[in-house]
């Protein structure tokens, strides 16, 4: 009985996770303009996303979504895989004291962190926009890429550095010949989660964004929602972003398991 109400239990929850997904998904291939009347099968809603009337301010909202989470998610990876290493060679309670701060932004209400930065932005007399968004989401991310690095540290052989300075190479040197390779699932993995964070943010962003008409695709949607109803479109563009998560997901997953079987076989 216990298996079978953790078993429902988890069915359940699956359920309430991705029922919407779904339902989105079935709904983007109808021309109804409101979500739960089908009105029969069509890709309407496809053809319009990318030739109709929102094209230009929704495609325009897409690609600063976009650019803006590849950048976030570049240099927080590199900022947050050096802070990685720096708070690894850490001992006693200095490492314990950084560490407890860099954990503070991920434990923060993201409301909090907004206004924090729309506040520092605006005693700075920084003009919010574009390179506001992105210093915000910088800040964001880099935590969240110093927790996927800091596993990979702590299972590496600490012998490994040390022996490749024995053997000539310069700190540099066996940084990027002997950590790096280490350290870059966890460095992939924390690009990942930070690109995935910053095209979901919206607390932050709302609050850097400024006025000067910068728009992604959460301040797009709030805004949307705001005039009474969702665009229609939004429906096709849900479901191709959660396909595409989806295969990313399951391409490195596959990878990840071919990896660890060929450790086993060596």
């Amino acid at each position: 009985m216990k298996k079978f109400f953790a078993q429902t239990y988890l069915w359940l929850l699956l359920a309430l996770l991705y029922a919407p997904i779904i339902i989105i998904a079935v709904f983007s291939f109808t021309e109804a303009k409101v979500l739960g009347n089908w009105t029969g099968f069509s890709t309407k809603l496809y053809t319009s996303l990318f030739s109709g009337g929102v094209r230009h301010s929704l495609l325009d909202a897409i690609e600063n979504t976009f650019t803006i989470a590849l950048i976030a998610a570049a240099v927080s990876t590199i900022l947050g895989s050096i802070a990685a290493i720096g708070i690894h060679n850490m001992r006693g309670r200095k490492r314990q004291a950084i560490t407890f701060l860099n954990n503070i932004p991920m434990l923060n209400p993201d409301i909090i962190t907004g206004i924090s930065l729309f506040l520092l932005f605006v005693s700075l007399g920084v003009t919010q926009g574009y390179t506001t968004v992105v210093l915000a989401h910088i800040a964001f991310c880099t935590p969240y890429v110093v927790l996927s690095v800091m596993p990979r540290l702590q299972q590496m052989n600490p012998n490994i550095y040390e022996a490749a300075l024995d053997l000539g190479a310069t700190p540099f040197q066996a940084l990027r010949k002997v950590i790096i390779p280490e350290i870059r699932p966890g460095m992939i993995s924390g690009f990942i989660l930070a690109f995935t964070l910053s095209i979901d943010d919206f607390a932050v962003t709302i609050f850097t964004i400024g006025n000067q008409g910068l728009e992604t695709l959460s301040t797009y949607i709030y805004a949307d929602a705001r005039k009474g109803g969702l665009t229609p479109e939004l429906r096709p563009l849900s479901t191709i972003i959660f396909v595409t998560v989806l295969l990313l997901l399951i391409i490195i997953n596959v990878r990840s398991r071919r990896a660890a079987r060929k450790q086993e076989n060596i």
